[in-house]
């Protein structure tokens, strides 16, 4: 069953009518804020909880629990003095094939707001931060602009929404780096150092941007809260499985009719997203030859086994892959697929921090051998030798950018092992010629 329209979150997300305030307001946002924040902390996380929202920047943690985190009183600094909270606001969308934040901030940057001020409220936090990401510059412009509008209407700053709370948002731009996009670098980075994870333990919400408690968040995940608070959690968790419930912003790129951006309910299956919402595959459903269905840093999953899917967490995980961001990647015959996990591969290369031996050496290795497969000029040795390399990659480094690196190239072997093979032999067989 299709997702109804008096059941979307994002109704602007096409941007048909104006991004403001006023505008933003007649769709619902900053509709009695105060009110929401009258129920005071515990109520407000012990919805989100019941709601069963789990973290849309692809790792599915459950945001109520993720902000219950928080300290309930702040540790107190060297003088004695209690320290301060913060919620930063993931805005660094770099995932190759993920564009869903970039409509939530570019047509309905209120809804953002709204729900950093009721997540900051929620969590005790003194100030969020948006880091949005450096070639997001339309984006960056409308967020100022929305910023300045929530100050001067008094829904942010001093007695923000008159609720007696003081909460101020900042807007942070960063300067194109994929590995800020992992929470501790993207706290390094906005304390003005260089972009590279931290080792965890501590956890940000123990100690996190300014060794004060933090809390990370997605711009979609903070973005549905107000709406899932005034609708009710049932509401919300009426939509998709056990364990994968809500609505969700699926992005669809690739070899289809309509590429686009859609609201859907979770669990929808693969099928009936790509007909309903674009047009089916090109060419036609035989023609699909396999999908990347939540952002590049996902193995890949043969047409056969994707089309009746479930798109969600667990249903993505039964086929070997993950949800991610639903950034869904199409792929119809025509696609070279050695090539295409190739560039995969030399973006995570380029990429990589640097800081993790099996990573920095690790990812610029893995691209020159899948290069060599590219072409053929390689042993059939080499491809059990680049899995055990990525094996060796995978859960070997500080964040989940090696585990990124190795996924897409272990997804290749273990669906087109044979295509592998044959390029080699084919190879063999030209130089012998």
């Amino acid at each position: 069953m299709a997702l109804l329209d008096k059941d979307r979150i994002f109704t602007n997300l096409y941007g048909y009518q104006p991004w403001n305030l006023k505008e933003a307001q007649a769709r619902g946002a900053w509709d009695n804020t105060k009110a929401l924040i009258e129920r005071g902390r515990d109520a407000i996380i012990d919805e989100m909880k019941a709601s069963g929202l789990r973290g849309r920047g692809g790792a599915g943690f459950p945001t109520g629990m993720k902000w219950s985190f928080m300290p309930k009183q702040p540790p107190l600094d060297q003088n004695g003095n209690p320290k301060p909270s913060f919620l930063v606001i993931n805005a660094d969308e770099s995932e190759p094939g993920s564009c869903k934040d970039r409509e939530i901030m570019r047509h309905d940057p209120h809804l953002l707001f709204e729900g950093a001020l009721v997540a900051g409220f929620a969590m005790g936090a003194r100030a969020a931060y948006i880091y949005i990401r450096g070639e997001y510059i339309r984006e960056a412009e409308t967020l100022f602009a929305a910023r300045e509008e929530a100050y001067a209407a008094g829904l942010l700053g001093k007695n923000a929404c008159g609720s007696g709370y003081d909460f101020d948002v900042f807007v942070h731009r960063g300067a194109g780096a994929y590995i800020c996009g992992e929470e501790t670098a993207m706290i390094e980075s906005l304390e003005g150092k260089k972009g590279q994870p931290r080792l965890k333990p501590p956890f940000p919400a123990g100690a996190g941007l300014y060794g004060c408690p933090t809390t990370v968040n997605n711009v979609e995940s903070i973005a549905v809260a107000p709406t899932i608070l005034r609708r009710g959690a049932a509401w919300f968790s009426s939509f998709g499985r056990e364990n994968n419930k809500g609505t969700k912003l699926f992005q669809i790129s690739g070899h289809v009719n309509r590429p686009c951006v859609v609201e859907e309910e979770m669990s929808i299956p693969f099928s009936e997203l790509i007909e309903r919402h674009c047009g089916g595959i090109r060419g036609g459903k035989d023609n699909l030859l396999a999908v990347i269905p939540g952002g590049s840093s996902v193995p890949l999953v043969p047409a056969a086994e994707i089309w009746d899917a479930p798109m969600d967490f667990d249903g993505l995980r039964a086929v070997g892959s993950g949800l991610g961001t639903a950034a869904v990647i199409v792929m119809d015959k025509s696609t070279d697929i050695v090539r295409a996990i190739s560039r995969i591969s030399y973006f995570y290369k380029h990429e990589s921090c640097g800081q993790c031996t099996p990573c920095r050496e690790g990812t610029g290795w893995m691209w020159r051998v899948m290069e060599r497969l590219r072409t053929g000029d390689a042993e059939v040795e080499e491809i059990d030798m680049l899995q055990q390399v990525t094996k060796q990659v995978e859960g070997h480094t500080i964040c989940a950018l090696g585990d990124a690196a190795a996924w897409p190239i272990q997804g290749l072997i273990r669906h087109f092992r044979p295509e592998l093979e044959r390029r080699i032999a084919e190879n063999v067989r030209e130089a012998a010629e």
